[in-house]
């Protein structure tokens, strides 16, 4: 099996046209003509991850975060970025980055968290004309739960530490909209759509006032809400390239810590 069989059927899941137009999903480094000796999975490219994949014999690493986002300008190793395009070219591995093209395809990014929290009767939120695809979904929690303990169970259920949240809501809640990482920009659209809380990553300071009662917001850390995107990885590989080695990282790449 060749890298690029693996690259096709990743982008066959998570078509690039599905990126957003600031996006640099795709192949990041690398030729793909080559052999698979095993795919190392994870949600960002850091020097630790790549000797991970040198030392576990993967010649490729499918990440969610792009390593290349910004134009590289030099190669000379200065920063974190520019290390990791050399070590990985001089050891003859692939990079590939499925970012806002996983997160806006079905049974992407945010089906993950939902099928996480076991939310039934799924459907896109932000979809696009055709319905086939969003940048985030929406769908009902099988029982309703009052707010503090909906809270406690995604923590739980994310291994989070802790969680920002407004003012607890006073009605049951059952009905959850979701995006992974950053997802403030959909907050109107849930609560539009009759959302009684709202899962993301991160948002910003301002966005949490004004929706006092009106729903619920659970912000829990853009890693943590993304955490589970290389089983995606691993599944669409072992379903379409039978026989490719997968491993997913051993190494939690967050670079944010709580103290």
């Amino acid at each position: 099996m060749k890298i690029k069989q693996v690259l096709s059927a990743l982008e066959q899941f998570a078509p690039l046209p599905l990126q957003e137009s600031w996006d640099n999903a795709g192949l990041q480094v690398g030729l793909t003509e080559a052999e698979v000796s095993g795919a190392l999975l994870c949600l960002d490219v850091t020097e630790r991850v790549v000797d991970e994949a040198i030392a576990k014999g993967c010649n490729l690493i499918v990440s969610h975060h792009p390593l290349l986002f910004r134009p590289l300008k030099q190669i000379s190793g200065a920063n974190d970025v520019q290390r990791c395009v050399i070590k990985a070219l001089k050891h003859d591995i692939v990079v590939v980055s499925m970012h806002t093209n996983m997160d806006n395809a079905k049974d992407g990014v945010n089906w993950k968290i939902a099928e996480k929290i076991g939310l039934q009767e799924v459907s896109f939120l932000g979809a696009s004309p055709t319905e086939t695809a969003g940048s985030g979904v929406i769908g009902n929690l099988g029982s309703p739960q009052a707010a503090d303990d909906f809270v406690l169970f995604v923590k739980k259920q994310f291994d989070v530490e802790c969680a920002m949240c407004n003012e607890l809501l006073r009605r049951p809640i059952q009905r959850v909209a979701v995006c992974g990482g950053a997802g403030d920009f959909l907050l109107d659209e849930a609560v539009s759509k009759g959302a009684d809380a709202f899962i993301t990553g991160e948002m910003h300071y301002h966005q949490y006032f004004g929706y006092e009662q009106k729903i619920q917001i659970c912000v829990i850390g853009h890693y943590q809400s993304e955490q589970f995107t290389a089983e995606i990885f691993r599944d669409i590989i072992q379903r379409e390239c039978p026989g490719v080695r997968t491993e997913i990282t051993e190494h939690c790449t967050n670079p944010i810590m709580y103290l």
